[in-house]
């Protein structure tokens, strides 16, 4: 294992806790309770216990106002923040959202009077880091994308109970055609719901393109026609297109919300933007996709084309930009946003030694985007694709997708914050020098083993 060189010599160090915020204030969130931990001037504090009621929330926000309070600090609990870090950031107290980990009971403190005059405490000496969070109009994109996946998944429930009642019934008509959502499956399958058993009328409803020859069609078409099976695969086909039909109202609040943003950044121009239909392409349409091009919308927005970059659709850009917003500035460098996004090892050191390297537990969605748009890079010819295919071989399917969002995370970082397209040409200067390395390494490894000979 790798063993970390000791800095050496003496370092002076300060003693006590400087303290940053004068003016701080701990809250301890709850679904029913929430209690406001302040300084009494006094060298104590004071905790203010209040329930959860939108008056309460007003009630506390005009408290610390009162008090003099510029900063709070609150822990991410749920969703039971979101409403009073609104409230407070409308007033004009600055809010640090705090991950539940970096702020650890000290043992005998668990109450919740004593955790907001811990998050105070800690607060107070500048102990605490805040949590990102998007900017308005980012978090109601947020809401929306986010809404419109979780509709998706929901759908996707719907189509397998639909399959499990075909099951049932013994009709295979789902394993016959490529896809029981096309135009013909849904012709058939609302036909069966209707009341048609033949499959000989049934058959009728194929698509020319249908591959499948017409015998296995009418085979997979005999079926044990039971009531009850019916009756779940009717209820099936209704959720579906009442989901279906959810999602495009999603799409369309999704759209409106883009116009909104374009016009905040062009100053009011939306020119080309209100009639942006879909073009239609001679490839085969993707399920799940927009009915309307996003593409003007993303370049309006970002200034640049991130959908250049290879793996990265107009979805996973859209949703994306809906996760982490638009202002690189927030992070540091392009380490510390990958660090973010949870694409970098946890490396723990002591003694000198590295002791783990092992990722961090957390659900970062903008993080999981990266990942699925490199593991869709394994036949891709460009050089990202090359680097996948490089990274699988030394450390498996997984770690090539974390090694490759890691490298899709810091172009994105530099296209965003520097304001330049994707140029390919410096990821094929790299690749070629790596090439180049490998080769005078191998070079050396024969010229040992002729020495041996």
């Amino acid at each position: 294992m790798k063993k970390e060189t000791p800095k050496m010599g003496i370092v002076k160090m300060g003693s006590g806790l400087p303290v940053f915020n004068h003016y701080a204030a701990g809250i301890d969130i709850g679904d029913t309770l929430h209690c406001v931990a302040i300084n009494d001037g006094k060298g104590g504090h004071e905790v203010k216990t209040t329930s959860a009621f939108t008056c309460d929330l007003h009630g506390i926000v005009y408290y610390c106002k009162s008090n003099g309070v510029t900063t709070v600090a609150m822990e991410s609990t749920g969703v039971y923040w979101l409403v009073l870090y609104l409230l407070f950031e409308e007033a004009g107290i600055e809010v640090y959202l705090v991950n539940a980990r970096h702020a650890k009971n000290v043992t005998g403190r668990k109450k919740d009077d004593t955790d907001a005059i811990w998050l105070q405490k800690l607060h107070t000496c500048g102990l605490l880091q805040k949590s990102f969070q998007p900017d308005n109009e980012t978090r109601l994109l947020r809401s929306y994308t986010r809404q419109r996946k979780n509709l998706i998944l929901l759908a996707a429930d719907s189509i397998r109970r639909m399959q499990k009642a075909l099951e049932l019934m013994n009709i295979k008509i789902h394993t016959v055609i490529s896809d029981i959502l096309g135009k013909t499956g849904m012709a058939m399958v609302k036909a069966i719901i209707v009341g048609e058993r033949n499959p000989e009328i049934l058959c009728k409803l194929c698509d020319p393109r249908i591959k499948a020859s017409r015998e296995d069609i009418i085979k997979s078409l005999e079926g044990i026609w039971k009531e009850e099976y019916l009756f779940m695969l009717e209820q099936a086909v209704e959720n579906y297109e009442f989901l279906q039909k959810q999602v495009k109202n999603c799409e369309e609040k999704i759209q409106q919300q883009l116009l909104k943003q374009v016009a905040l950044i062009k100053d009011g121009d939306i020119t080309g933007l209100e009639e942006t239909p879909k073009k239609k392409s001679k490839a085969k349409a993707k399920k799940n996709q927009f009915d309307f091009s996003l593409l003007p919308y993303l370049i309006a927005l970002a200034g640049v084309d991130l959908c250049k970059i290879p793996g990265i659709s107009q979805v996973t850009a859209l949703e994306f930009i809906a996760e982490v917003g638009l202002d690189m500035s927030k992070w540091k460098s392009s380490k510390h946003f990958a660090a973010w996004l949870n694409l970098t090892p946890n490396t723990k050191i002591s003694g000198g030694k590295i002791i783990s390297s092992k990722m961090m537990k957390k659900n970062n969605k903008a993080g999981q985007l990266l990942r699925q748009a490199a593991s869709c890079l394994v036949t891709n010819k460009t050089p990202i694709g090359d680097y996948y295919r490089s990274m699988r071989a030394r450390m498996g399917g997984k770690g090539a997708a974390l090694a490759t969002a890691h490298k899709l995370a810091r172009i994105i970082y530099t296209m965003l914050l520097k304001q330049t397209e994707y140029n390919p040409g410096m990821i094929i200067e790299n690749h070629e020098k790596s090439k180049e390395e490998k080769i005078k390494k191998l070079e050396k490894q024969i010229a040992r083993l002729k020495q041996v000979a």
